[in-house]
């Protein structure tokens, strides 16, 4: 018990420090990982069991899709931000659909969408670092 409190606190520590831009890609990362936990549900022989790890695991991971649709700013953002909102409102009704009818293939459809936008935002993330970096080394040398 003490270790998973211990792992709570480094995680909220995690979260708290870290840019806007890294949270994204951990809420990313935490849906990517309750829909691989949902998939490995499918194979549980205990239906109960099953479907709970299934249901559980798509809900957290809705959630998740949920958070990124509402942090958009639908002003700001232009037309791109409202094309991602109806990204994410599809794949949390196609979660909802595999949750429903306890089918992978929706869980699939999303996992290949979101592993594209993830890796899409990494690498901004990884360019936007590099240039700054960049930007901060011309400034010293400027001095």
């Amino acid at each position: 018990m003490p270790q998973n409190k211990f792992a709570k606190s480094y995680q909220s520590a995690s979260v708290e420090t870290s840019s806007p831009g890294k949270v994204i890609l951990m809420l990313f990362d935490g849906a990517l990982r309750f829909m691989e936990a949902a998939q490995k549900g499918f194979d549980e022989e205990d239906i109960v069991k099953r479907n709970e790890a299934i249901h559980n695991n798509l809900t957290k991971a809705q959630n998740i899709i949920l958070e990124l649709q509402t942090s958009l700013d639908l002003e700001k953002g232009g037309d791109f931000a409202k094309t991602m909102y109806g990204l994410y409102g599809y794949m949390h009704q196609e979660l909802s659909q595999a949750n429903v009818k306890k089918d992978k293939a929706p869980i699939e459809n999303v996992v290949s969408h979101l592993n594209e936008i993830r890796n899409a935002w990494e690498e901004m993330l990884g360019n936007t670092q590099t240039q700054h970096k960049a930007n901060r080394a011309s400034f010293s040398s400027n001095a």
